[in-house]
């Protein structure tokens, strides 16, 4: 295992996501020592040798950046990778200043990233690329481990996902992407996500599971999980299917039907090439709708319903190509009225607890 013999001090507030992280780097062969503060994770710096600290920057008590200002002061020489919300940067900035090796930015949806981190810091001799039977494996244990905990714990389903979901705007160097969610319980039946995969494609899907409960956390989890194992093998060139929406779904399926969730999943999952502006666009199930918004308003996109994701027998999505004009953005929806007219008044919120809106949402790609 990657990890093998690695001690790591991880430091982290956050019970869930730090148990989520520890299974994990436990799993791939490190020795983990948790802590729930900075002054905790400070003290058991002092007592123990590490090989990596890998530690949240806002924290109760004693601030990760404090933290590491005291460790580095004592001329420590273990490198530290910090992870940070969106809205400072500012901290990230200075935790590289003090010595930082790397830091990573909430939300971590693929903890292979912290692993990644790990390895690139402490210039480890080991193989560039993992192996999918690893990722497999990761998966079903993650599943194992976690699955009776989120079925149990509302509040423990809740903080998992919402791990996982981008800020309501995301700025990529051709596109943004805008979302509002909204959800009545703790956990939210419908899950977004996006990646610029290089400069010439992009990648936005939403989707909506079915029961609704806390198994929704997890399946959020593992649909990332496995968009991004395709995302990574582009990225290496080994596999082309996260820029092929109908490879790309039913690979999910497969996925997904192999999972032992008992969910399923209404999904479109949309890939634009932006030399040419051209979308190719798949679905499976029923429950969602795409749009070309232009200064006329929202026009439908007609794709098929076909069957949800997570079906053995599951046959093929619908698939529809098109062109997008100057000026023109695609959407993505739930079918309640009320979505579509917050859509067309720009109310992009992010993720949301509202009882006043019915649960569902929006995602806007716009150039």
């Amino acid at each position: 295992m990657a990890l093998e013999g690695v001690d790591v001090l991880l430091v982290e507030d956050d019970p869930v996501f730090r148990q989520l992280v520890a299974a994990f780097l436990t799993n791939r062969g490190a020795d983990v020592t948790e802590a729930e503060d900075g002054q905790t994770g400070l003290d058991k710096f002092n007592q123990a040798r590490f090989d990596v600290v890998l530690a949240d920057l806002s924290m109760p008590i004693l601030g990760g950046l404090e933290m590491l200002r005291q460790m580095m002061s004592n001329g420590a020489k273990v490198p530290a990778i910090v992870i940070s919300a969106n809205h400072v940067m500012a901290d990230v900035v200075e935790a590289l200043r003090l010595g930082a090796a790397d830091y990573l930015v909430k939300p971590v949806g693929d903890l292979y990233q912290i692993e990644n981190a790990i390895v690139q810091c402490l210039n480890f001799n080991t193989q560039p690329d993992i192996q999918l039977a690893d990722l497999d494996e990761l998966s079903y244990q993650e599943l194992e481990h976690n699955l009776s905990l989120l079925e149990q714990n509302a509040e423990a389903a809740k903080s998992v996902q919402q791990q996982l979901f981008p800020p309501s705007e995301i700025n990529y160097p051709k596109a943004t992407i805008d979302y509002s969610l909204f959800k009545n319980d703790n956990v939210s039946a419908y899950y977004i996500d996006s990646a610029s995969v290089d400069d010439t494609h992009i990648v936005v899907y939403m989707a909506q599971f079915h029961p609704q409960d806390n198994r929704c956390a997890f399946a959020s989890v593992l649909l990332k999980s496995f968009v991004d194992q395709k995302l990574r093998l582009y990225r290496e060139g080994s596999s082309q299917s996260v820029i092929e929406p109908f490879n790309m779904l039913s690979y999910l399926n497969d996925k997904m039907s192999k999972s032992r969730l008992d969910i399923y999943i209404d999904i479109i999952y949309v890939v634009v090439e932006l030399t040419q502006y051209r979308a190719s666009i798949a679905k499976a199930g029923k429950g969602l709708r795409t749009y070309v918004r232009n200064q006329q308003g929202l026009m439908p996109l007609i794709l098929a319903d076909s069957l949800q994701l997570g079906i053995l027998e599951w046959g093929q999505p619908s698939m529809q190509h098109r062109n997008l004009m100057p000026g023109e953005s695609l959407c993505i929806s739930s079918s309640h009225q009320q979505h579509k007219e917050m859509l067309l008044g720009d109310r992009f919120r992010g993720l949301e607890y509202q009882t006043q809106i019915p649960p569902g949402g929006f995602v806007q790609l716009s150039f």
